[in-house]
């Protein structure tokens, strides 16, 4: 399994493109403005996008990959899961026919390009060879952290959380678990708007990794542009014996 890092800054700016991983070359978890550096030739091939949650910046390229691929061959549509907190807010607030057309309707509502399947915390979607099963995460609004299993191994990724207690007893059952994407938005000096957003600081982060019983190799992700040099030392410093990088775009991960 191929994991491709599109986009996974918690903001933009110059070289910051937002969340969205590309699992071999068909399935999307999450769609950032990190796929707008994708090749006409890689856009073709997706057909499955896996949400985390609705916010924008995890969702905001999802309209022009739907615009895109509707010029495809529609026998196979795209299809997104989600909780169905998220896909009502994607639907309600994005393809509305005001945002967006309403590609769950077109070409026709009998055969739309653009399928919705609702995946609740629990749910094992199966897509090819890879099973795709869904954690419920802590949020500021319904959100889904992610495990990817195949033959090769489990990877994970949390989506955005904060200090929780259903990431980590689902991720201590996966025993072949070798990579781990995470979270860690702010700084501590942040850990009030943190808290408040739902998301990591280094602190809260390294107090939960204490649960964690495996040592696969540890991402973080979404960080705050700006931010990223201050986040990183502070992780390394509080869990010095975790095997710990800094996610980057272009970034190819193996499993």
């Amino acid at each position: 399994m191929r994991i491709r890092v599109l986009g996974c800054s918690g903001g933009i700016g110059a070289g910051s493109l937002t969340t969205a991983l590309l699992v071999d070359d068909d399935v999307l978890i999450d769609a950032g403005t990190g796929i707008g550096d994708l090749e006409l030739s890689d856009i073709h091939s997706i057909r499955h996008v896996f949400l985390t949650h609705s916010h924008l910046d995890h969702i905001a390229g999802l309209p022009m990959l739907a615009d895109h691929i509707f010029e495809d061959n529609l026998a196979t549509p795209l299809t997104v899961y989600a909780r169905e907190e998220t896909l009502r807010a994607v639907q309600d607030h994005l393809f509305n026919g005001v945002i967006w057309p309403d590609f769950a309707k077109l070409p026709s509502p009998e055969k739309p390009m653009l399928r919705y399947r609702v995946c609740s915390p629990g749910d094992t979607i199966t897509v090819g060879h890879r099973d795709f099963y869904a954690i419920d995460v802590m949020h500021s609004v319904p959100s889904l952290g992610y495990t990817v299993q195949k033959s090769g191994g489990t990877f994970a990724v949390s989506g955005d959380t904060k200090s929780n207690e259903t990431l980590w007893p689902v991720l201590n059952a996966c025993d072949d678990l070798k990579v781990l994407v995470i979270e860690v938005s702010f700084p501590d000096e942040m850990q009030e708007l943190a808290a408040i957003a739902g998301h990591y600081t280094p602190q809260t982060l390294t107090d939960d990794l204490k649960q964690l019983q495996h040592d696969p190799e540890i991402w973080l992700t979404g960080m705050k542009p700006g931010e990223e040099s201050r986040i990183f030392d502070q992780v390394l410093a509080a869990a010095p014996d975790k095997n710990i990088q800094m996610l980057s775009r272009g970034t190819i991960l193996q499993v």
